[in-house]
């Protein structure tokens, strides 16, 4: 007779696809899920074997592990309330716990369709399987889910737990070892160097321990900032990078709202771009209870200035994860809820931090880049050098200033030579007049106090200008050619939300969000699945949902060119979009933030109902109101975003002046490489 498993797993289905499968979307998250489980119980080594081409992840700890009943009554129940039924801290250790929703164990359904968990404490070992096919049957039929009851192997009976994976969905573990590394580096705190047997805590992947030379974002760093004192050890860091401490680090004068942590800057945007294994470094972590709560928060501050754009950082705040407080984390914790008092007074807390740091930043900077001009241009410093003495301050700032300047990789040289020449020239003319007056205003202007007296503001605004706007042009004219091109909707739908600015320019940063666009789905499965007749369109990429800048959400349908929908099919679909978004912002308290509903018709919707408005345009307008609604048409598309961006291009002579000059450097450049 079979013995009966002595296990009960419960959990909705709903609650299964919401907060498991379709939650996280990468490795990186469901494998921190795993870490942070081990450090609240106890552990002081982790061990990840990354053999993702086996289709196999094992994750493996030294902590207290479970016993048979724990491991059925707390790791296999979702939304095991940890803190309240064991207190805020470890038992050994004292570390604040982790973990509070209890759904994070959910996570690893999203990439392993087999797991096994294998638990040793007091010398008394347990294990169990979970098929993910046979969970979600149960579920599906309402019955309870018995895992099995599994021997645990000699090589996993050690004291701890050990968590394999197996049969991995291949789209979401397609990191390479070094990757994970990376991700998770940046997730963790691996600079904290306290001894293993004083409470340490450590994490290896495949053998290998994480250390400081896995955190890209250090080693990019020109300048640092961090808040209270110096922690970072100087190892770590790159060597002459610039280090500040911001004094301030208590939230709105709260004694108990404290932040600690760093932000710094790069020599240029494009080293954040990558951190050499596909990933973005522009970003701040935010860190409560020593792992992440919240991953971007750098678009919720609203601060423009150039500095914005070379930062990256990782900041620990602790009272945004209190016991005492409401649980403000969502539920992948990649975002807070942003109306709480504590959300709202971190975010004000930073914009002043970045000011503080951002005018630190213009000023040294500036020192540093003339050192590096200097070197890189060395007739350059033999003239600042034959210079009488009371003139070299003066030409010092104007080199420093230009130096500082900051402008895309690409032209960069032939840009910055241009404006170190207009910067001489202009110091020539001062100089041989004697006009002391006049060079003592140079020594003591800023960067825009300088290029106007340059007379080079205009052409340094074109510069950006002209790069940008000719990549528009180009832009237009390439889905010109696809439209143009019969069979080509495909190459058009990419086209278009590659380049969103092509509807609207302020659509210009608009990212994919694929977490909302799973949330539309499950609110409503019809929502980005079916046309307007009801056809099966899953496969077809023919409606997209982006976040454009700011608080702005965007959901775009491209209908084919020769179809010919009527207003009323457009309102049907276009109502369904917005109110399907609609509620999954008003779950999460962003009521406030709006929302846009595009189709991209061949032709102008057929009016088949009778109206008394003055026009059709006015009808569409009144009928496609309500769920703030618009159609675009392709030809009309085109032209309107060529004649846009055309006239910034023509507004100028600067800018065309500037165009002639960039071209004929572009030509002397060639000239010199033959």
């Amino acid at each position: 007779m079979t013995e009966q498993s002595p296990f009960t797993m419960t959990i909705d289905m709903g609650a299964l696809e919401a907060l498991g499968i379709k939650l996280y979307s990468n490795a990186a998250a469901v494998l921190t899920e795993l870490v942070a489980n081990a450090y609240d119980a106890d552990a002081t080594l982790v061990q990840i074997s990354w053999n993702v081409n086996e289709s196999s992840v094992v994750v493996s700890d030294n902590g207290t592990g479970m016993t048979q009943q724990e491991l059925d009554k707390r790791f296999l129940v979702t939304g095991y309330q940890k803190r309240v039924v064991e207190g805020p801290h470890s038992k050994r250790w004292k570390r604040p716990f982790m973990g509070r929703k209890g759904i994070g164990k959910l996570s690893v359904f999203s990439i392993a369709d087999e797991v096994f968990i294998y638990t040793t404490k007091n010398g008394e070992s347990t294990g169990c399987r979970i098929v993910a096919a046979d969970l979600k049957q149960r579920i599906a039929s309402r019955r309870d889910y018995h895992p099995d009851k599994v021997e645990v192997p000699e090589d996993y009976s050690g004291a701890g737990t050990t968590i394999i994976l197996n049969r991995l969905t291949s789209k979401r573990v397609s990191l390479t070892a070094a990757a994970l590394r990376k991700r998770l580096a940046r997730r963790f705190d691996v600079l904290d160097q306290t001894p293993l047997e004083q409470g340490g805590f450590r994490i290896e992947i495949d053998g290998e321990p994480l250390t400081f030379e896995d955190r890209q974002d250090l080693r990019r760093l020109e300048f640092l900032w961090e808040f209270g004192e110096e922690r970072l050890p100087a190892e770590a860091l790159p060597a002459g990078v610039k280090r500040y401490v911001l004094d301030e680090y208590k939230v709105g004068a709260r004694d108990d709202w404290e932040v600690r942590g760093w932000i710094g800057t790069a020599r240029t945007p494009s080293d954040l771009a990558d951190d050499g294994e596909g990933g973005s470094l522009k970003n701040i972590m935010v860190l409560a209870r020593k792992r992440p709560i919240h991953e971007g928060i750098i678009d919720k501050l609203d601060f423009s200035r150039v500095f914005g754009n070379y930062v990256t950082g990782q900041i620990e705040a602790d009272f945004l994860d209190d016991d005492d407080e409401d649980d403000i984390a969502t539920s992948d914790r990649q975002r807070l809820i942003e109306d709480d008092p504590r959300v709202q007074g971190l975010h004000k807390f930073l914009r002043e931090a970045f000011k503080k740091a951002s005018s630190q930043w213009n000023e040294e900077r500036p020192r540093r880049k003339a050192h590096d001009a200097f070197e890189e241009y060395p007739l350059l410093k033999e003239w600042h050098d034959e210079l009488p003495p009371w003139q070299r301050p003066a030409a010092h700032k104007i080199i420093s200033t230009v130096a500082a300047l900051p402008m895309d990789a690409e032209h960069e040289q032939t840009r910055r030579a241009s404006l170190y020449r207009h910067g001489v020239l202009a110091f020539a003319r001062i100089g041989v007049r004697e006009n002391i007056q006049q060079l003592d205003k140079l020594a003591t202007v800023d960067a825009e106090e300088l290029l106007r007296l340059l007379g080079a503001q205009g052409e340094y605004e074109a510069s950006l200008w002209v790069d940008i706007l000719k990549g528009r042009i180009e832009s237009i004219q390439q889905l010109e050619r696809l439209i143009d091109s019969n069979g080509l909707e495909r190459a058009v739908e990419l086209h278009l939300f590659e380049n969103l600015y092509l509807l609207d320019p302020a659509w210009e940063r608009a990212t994919e969000d694929s977490d909302m666009e799973k949330d539309l789905r499950r609110i409503d499965p019809d929502i980005l699945a079916t046309d307007a007749d009801g056809n099966e369109i899953k496969g077809r990429m023919d409606i997209y949902y982006r976040k454009s800048s700011g608080s702005s959400h965007v959901i775009v349908e491209l209908k084919r060119s020769k179809r010919s929908p009527t207003v009323e099919e457009l309102k049907v679909q276009g109502q369904k979009y917005y109110n399907g978004l609609k509620s999954i912002l008003s779950g999460q308290r962003r009521d406030e933030e709006k929302i846009d509903v595009v189709f991209v018709l061949g032709s102008p919707p057929r009016v088949v109902n009778s109206h008394t408005f003055q026009d059709d345009s006015s009808y569409v307008e009144n009928e496609f109101r309500s769920f703030n609604g618009r159609f675009v048409l392709y030809e009309e598309l085109i032209a309107n975003a060529r004649d846009q961006y055309r006239a910034y291009l023509d507004k100028s002579d600067e800018a065309n002046r500037l165009e002639k000059l960039l071209l004929s450097l572009d030509a002397d450049a060639d000239a010199l490489s033959e």
